[in-house]
């Protein structure tokens, strides 16, 4: 009998996103989609697409995804964000890998990320490799606050169909994205102690680092292939990269001040 395929999203206001992911995992046995209170469509659109509905509060990334997980019922999970798609080479090669016998438990896939609508295929972020495809029980997301990764208790194997991600659509979303993701990187950098207390730290942390990576990335790694939208997305991964020791720096400054 054929390995079952469940998919695993959560939402909050994903109404312009999720009919396109749902549409891309058509093949799947079953759907499973987390929602933690949308305001748009998304509930609507969720239940019209025929996909399994359930309502929880909003518990951080990791913990919401590994819920969205556990609701589910097939052999293999197929773990996405409620802003990628999965290409139709991908869909073929789950489906073909699926319906044999697979040699890993686990497996990454290339994704393709696109920002301001222009696929960016040098400067790092490609092949961008992220494990999402397990089989029930063997993977879940460590538990912190942003840039929650997947982690499999077994040997993974590499699939070769993209998973396209749209991340990114305007410039002000990115700019409201930054500024909520430098924020809670600097909670986790004061937390650990690694916010810069001396002069010398914080100029390499929140400048000299921001820096030398856009010279790594945008040069060295040819994120200059990309045109303007590579431009603007290295110049702004800086902006990240300063923002967040700068949050740290200032977290830690207020902490000392209560003392």
């Amino acid at each position: 009998m054929p390995n079952t395929l469940s998919v695993a999203i959560v939402t909050l206001n994903e109404a312009a996103n999720l009919p396109r992911t749902l549409a891309s995992v058509r093949f799947a046995h079953e759907v499973v989609v987390v929602d933690s209170g949308s305001n748009d469509a998304t509930v609507e659109i969720i239940e019209n697409a025929g996909a399994r509905l359930i309502e929880e509060p909003w518990k951080g990334f990791a913990r919401q995804k590994n819920s969205a997980i556990a609701h589910t019922s097939g052999d293999w999970v197929l773990s996405l964000d409620a802003d990628e798609e999965v290409s139709p080479e991908l869909a073929r090669e789950i489906e073909t890998l699926l319906a044999g016998t697979p040699a890993f438990s686990a497996y990454r896939m290339p994704r393709l990320n696109h920002f301001l609508g222009r696929p960016l295929k040098h400067g790092g972020y490609w092949p961008d490799p992220k494990l999402r495809l397990f089989r029930r029980g063997v993977a879940r997301f460590e538990d912190r606050p942003v840039h929650e990764t997947m982690k499999a208790e077994c040997p993974v194997g590499q699939l070769k169909g993209s998973l396209i991600h749209h991340c990114y659509p305007t410039l002000d979303e990115y700019i409201e994205h930054i500024n909520r993701y430098s924020a809670a990187s600097a909670e986790m950098l004061a937390a650990s102690g690694r916010a810069s207390r001396s002069p010398l730290a914080f100029f390499c942390n929140a400048f000299a680092n921001p820096a030398a990576t856009f010279i790594y990335n945008y040069i060295f790694r040819l994120g200059f292939l990309d045109g303007r939208e590579g431009l603007l997305q290295h110049v702004n991964h800086s902006v990240y990269i300063h923002w967040k020791f700068v949050k740290a720096w200032q977290a830690a400054r207020r902490k000392s001040a209560q003392a």
